[in-house]
Formats: C-alpha cells, sequence, structure tokens
C-alpha cells in the first residue's frame, strides 16, 4: 500500500489549527505600521481614527496633518490665486461693510476647512477630533467662526484650542521660556512660565511678514530695474540691454512675485556699519550734500523707514522727477522738497551700495498687459544690497507703536518678575515665517546685545545724556540665549546655563515649530481647552418658541460669540498691590483701643 507524503498544509490541520506566524504580518502588513516617521505597531491614522487631525490656520499659510507625525501632511496658501491674506487685524466700523466681510471670510474658511479634509487628509471629519492652533490675538469672531464651520458643517466631535507660543515650546522639549513668534502680520513675545503663558506681559509689534514684503516692495519700486520683453526677435540681438531697461512697473510685483523674491533671495546681514562717515563720499559729484542729505543717524537701520516713504507717489515715471535706474533727473536737487528727499535717498542708495557684497539677480517675471505683445518674459533685476537690506525694517525700533522685534523681546523681560527674567532670557525661542531668512536669528541675538549694552553718556553743556531704556536688562548680558540659533556663539563671558542651551532645541524649521508641538500633544491626548459637540449644542444662541415650536437662529453676525470658546481676556486679572487709598484709611477704633 503505497503512502502519499503529507504537506504541510495537511499536516497543520490535522494536528493543531492554522496559525499565522505574527511576526511576519507586523512586519510586512501596512495595517499594522504606524506613521511613516515612527517604526511601530500603532494603526495607522489612514486606517484608524484614534489620531487627531491638527491644524494651524494663518492668515495666509495652513499647515494641517495626523497627530503623533514628525511633519505636516500639507502646507498651502489660503488664497491660493494671489497668496493674499484672508483676514487683517482692522475690521469695518459700517454694519453692513462688516457683515459682508464677515461673510466673505466664513466663505473662505469653510472652502479651506473642507479642502483641508477632502483634498489634503482624505479623513471623515465626523470622526475627527480636532487640535486648532490659536494665536494668542487672534480675534474671537474668526475663532468662533472656526468652530461653527468645524461643528455645524463638518460635525467634528470635538476641538481644542491650543496655544501657538506654547506648541513651540512644547516641542523642543521645553516648558519654560519666552517665545517670538514672526509670523505675517505682527511679531508677537509671550513668555511662559512651567506651561503657563503669561499672557499680561505679551507684546507685540507690527514689524513682521507684512511690513517687510511692503518694504521690499517699495525698494524694488525705487530702485530695481526691469527689462521688458523684446518686440521681435531681431530686437532682442540688436538693442542692447541697457537701452531697454526701466522702471519697476508695479502691475509685477504681486504678492505671488514678492513671495518668491522673500523666499528665494532676501537674506538677513549680520555685519553693522556706519554710512555716516561715508555720506559725502558716496554723494554725487559736483554736489555737497547738506545737513538734511545725510544720514539722519549713525544706526543704519534708522533709516529703512525713509525708503517706505520716500516711495509714496512713485507709482507712475512721469510723476516722479527721480530715475531708479541711474540719477537723478533733476540736476539741481536742491530746488524742491520732494526732490531732496530724492537725493536724499539715492545717498543712501549708493552708501548701502559701497558696503554690499551681494549679487544682483535677474527674475523671469509675466509683463504687464501693455507690453505682453513682446517675445517671451520681462526680466526683473534686484539689486544685491536690496537683497541684504530689505529685512533691515524688522530691526528698526525707536517707535512707541512699531518696536523692533529685539525690543518687543527686552519689552517683555521687563514685564516679567525679577526672579523670571534670568531663566527666560537664555531659553528665548524663535518662531514664524518670517523668522526663516537666512541669518535673522542670530541678527536678533546681536541686536539683543546691542540693545543692552552700556551707552556712552558724556554729559556736556549742549547735548542731554540719551535715555538709557534697558539699563535693568543689563545684566542679562551673558545670559542670553536662542534656543534654536543654528550658529551661536559661545563667548567667554557667557554663563554656563547660556552656553548649555543656544543652539539646542531640535532642527524643526521656525514655521512648522506650533505645528509640531500639536501633532505631540495630540499625541499624548493632552492639548489646551477642549470643546466637545454637545457642549457647543448646549450653547447654541437660537431662540426656542415652545408653542409654536419654531427655532429662530440669529445671523451670525447679529449675536457675540458663544462663552464655550476660550478666550484669555475674559479670565481674571493677577492679584496685585492694594490701592494706595487703602493705605491712607484712618486706623479703625478697634485696632486703636488694643
Amino acid at each position: 500500500m503505497s503512502t502519499v507524503p503529507s504537506t504541510p498544509r495537511a499536516k497543520t490541520s490535522a494536528t493543531t489549527p492554522a496559525a499565522t506566524p505574527t511576526t511576519t504580518r507586523v512586519a510586512g502588513s501596512h495595517v499594522l505600521q504606524a506613521s511613516p516617521h515612527y517604526a511601530t505597531t500603532r494603526r495607522h491614522s489612514l486606517y484608524g481614527t484614534e489620531d487627531r487631525v491638527v491644524i494651524d490656520p494663518g492668515s495666509r499659510i495652513w499647515k494641517v496633518g495626523f497627530s503623533g507625525e514628525g511633519k505636516p501632511r500639507d502646507a498651502f496658501y489660503a488664497d491660493a490665486k494671489s497668496h493674499g491674506s484672508l483676514w487683517s487685524w482692522s475690521r469695518a466700523t459700517d454694519p453692513v461693510e462688516k457683515a459682508e466681510q464677515d461673510k466673505l471670510l466664513e466663505i473662505n474658511l469653510e472652502r479651506c476647512m473642507r479642502s483641508v479634509f477632502h483634498e489634503s487628509l482624505l479623513a471623515d471629519p465626523k470622526s475627527r477630533k480636532v487640535i486648532l492652533v490659536e494665536h494668542p490675538l487672534m480675534p474671537l469672531y474668526i475663532k468662533d467662526m472656526l468652530a461653527r464651520i468645524l461643528f455645524n458643517n463638518l460635525q467634528v466631535p470635538s476641538i481644542s484650542f491650543a496655544s501657538s507660543h506654547l506648541l513651540s515650546l512644547l516641542s523642543v522639549g521645553r516648558i519654560t521660556g519666552l517665545v517670538l513668534d514672526c509670523g505675517h502680520l505682527e511679531s508677537t513675545a509671550l513668555p511662559i512660565f512651567a506651561a503657563r503663558p503669561l499672557f499680561p506681559q505679551l507684546r507685540t509689534t507690527p514689524l513682521a511678514g507684512s511690513r517687510f514684503s511692503s518694504h521690499l516692495s517699495a525698494l524694488l519700486l525705487l530702485f530695481g530695474s526691469y527689462l521688458p520683453p523684446p518686440t521681435s526677435l531681431s530686437a532682442a540681438v540688436n538693442v542692447p540691454a541697457a537701452n531697454r531697461t526701466t522702471r519697476v512697473p508695479q502691475e509685477i510685483l504681486t504678492d505671488a512675485v514678492i513671495e518668491d523674491i522673500k523666499t528665494r533671495c532676501c537674506f538677513v546681514s549680520g555685519a553693522l556699519y556706519s554710512p555716516l562717515n561715508d555720506a559725502r563720499a558716496s554723494s554725487p559729484p559736483g554736489d555737497e550734500p547738506s545737513e538734511h542729505d545725510l544720514p539722519p543717524s549713525s544706526d543704519p537701520a534708522m533709516s529703512e523707514s525713509e525708503f517706505s516713504r520716500g516711495s509714496i507717489g512713485q507709482e507712475s515715471a512721469a510723476e516722479s522727477e527721480f530715475s531708479i535706474v541711474s540719477h537723478p533727473v533733476n540736476p539741481n536737487p536742491g530746488t524742491s522738497g520732494g526732490s531732496r528727499n530724492e537725493n536724499h535717498l539715492q545717498v543712501l542708495a549708493n552708501m548701502y551700495m559701497r558696503h554690499s557684497t551681494a549679487t544682483d539677480l535677474h527674475i523671469r517675471v509675466v509683463p504687464p498687459v501693455s507690453q505682453q505683445t513682446g517675445t517671451g518674459r520681462g526680466t526683473l533685476v534686484i539689486p544685491g544690497w536690496i537683497r541684504e537690506r530689505a529685512a533691515e525694517v524688522l530691526f528698526e525700533g525707536g517707535d512707541v507703536d512699531e518696536s523692533s522685534v529685539a525690543e518687543v523681546i527686552l519689552d517683555a523681560l521687563l514685564k516679567v518678575p525679577l526672579d523670571l527674567r534670568k531663566i527666560l532670557a537664555s531659553s528665548i525661542l524663535i518662531t514664524g515665517g518670517t523668522a526663516m531668512l537666512p541669518g535673522f536669528i542670530p541678527r536678533l541675538h546681536a541686536e539683543l546685545l546691542r540693545a543692552t549694552a552700556p551707552l556712552n553718556n558724556t554729559p556736556s553743556i549742549r547735548s542731554r545724556p540719551t535715555y538709557d531704556r534697558y539699563a535693568a536688562l543689563r545684566p542679562l548680558i551673558p545670559h542670553f540665549a536662542i534656543l534654536n540659533n543654528p550658529a551661536p556663539v559661545r563667548l567667554p563671558s557667557s554663563s554656563a546655563r547660556a552656553n548649555m542651551n543656544a543652539g539646542k532645541a531640535p532642527a524643526f524649521t521656525p514655521s512648522t515649530m506650533a505645528w509640531v508641538g500639536g501633532s505631540l500633544a495630540g499625541a499624548l491626548k493632552t492639548g489646551g481647552v477642549e470643546v466637545a459637540r454637545e457642549k457647543w449644542d448646549e450653547a447654541d444662541p437660537a431662540q426656542i418658541d415652545q408653542d409654536d415650536d419654531v427655532v429662530m437662529i440669529a445671523p451670525p453676525s447679529e449675536y457675540a460669540p458663544r462663552s464655550v470658546i476660550p478666550d484669555w481676556t475674559r479670565g481674571p486679572l493677577p492679584v496685585g498691590a492694594p490701592p494706595a487709598v487703602a493705605s491712607q484709611l484712618p486706623p479703625s477704633p478697634q485696632a486703636v483701643g488694643a
């Protein structure tokens, strides 16, 4: 009798039940594989719903993704066509105009939110909790609008509101520090101690990405040059480029072009020089510069806004006597006040050009409508000194309403308690998209040291001693350290804490630090104040008629935001010193008798 050899499958079924090797499934399965950034066995967010959706809604750029991952899944412009800003800090005062503005903003926010779930993440919003990264100064009506879209339109289970500054500090493994967020609309410095933001000590300035963009546009209109496309191929060969050079048309400097120049061409110079000694050497020949033609201060940053103010009224070439290509058209620039100002700008431009080593760049741009009949695109010539000097407007200080990015940090340190200054000064964190400029963080550290350096106050009969604004912070000079400084300078006088903290933060880009902190908070199942959908429905301001069972909901522009939205401005203020009047009251009779 012949015997049939048993196969492994028959032998297994006859003796023991079938079993699949666990190690093979774990190693090769895509279902049990976690995020591509982590080799764990946790279910991936594409198949499971325990991971939260982290949304960082900026005024221009949104960053979205799932918690537990090391970088966002997608980053996109909120206004994809013009690369503009969805909102600003100014709001219309007229009720009709305000309602129209709010309605348009709500439509754009809903479009962005639907794009997050249906295009960027491909996730069901009804089964996803959301972590919303909020700016401390985000208007409450925008937060209410975002919550209303997520709850009413997308029907998410809950929303956690988390401070962007606190999440940025959490991403580098710290709970105490001073965070400067240099974004598009404004730069904000917020001290944080033991994971508690000190909101009363918050300081802000409008010198940020928006001001940088407008200043760069003004510099290009004044001193840039433009080569229009030649009308024919023979003209491109025979006509020299110098003969075709014109001033820069304002139509080509769109938001997309300015953003491209900012991200690809500009950088921050770390060297400071005094242009006052070079003023006479750079003046036009035969024209001795007068007192008004000299720079107003030895500090070059003090004259940056002169270019922005000088560009007002330079809309067309016919209205201006100043040629941005070579020299002033008027041979006697001192005959009028406007031309004197233009000659003053030319003196400053010549001085900055002498001290700059950056090369000129040529960028292909879409020509204006009147020049689109030529062959090809136009060429925008960006002088090298503009690439280097454009960001100096961010470090221009001295104004009460427009402090520099270094001054907002120092002003915040002046407001915090004395025993926290040393700890916060040695744990400074810089975040935001504008802070990604090459050389921004090392230059900011140099500005902090320069602003707190001792002043040369030599009293004389004719001059007054200079007001030492940051004299109380001078003992902190050895303790200044920036956590994410890419090129930390360890001086011999620096303290041990500063040397230990400088440049020791993980190498996250400053623009994604807040999102990475939100991803970490979502993976740890923590975060800010969480608002559930049931709590949101209970705070519905709808007016219900019990007799007719008719629900009347007021328009969104006619009622205040719901009280469930967290707002730190409604919290109680910290208890301070007793009023001065209370200490002057006469003692009570009981105290006198005792």
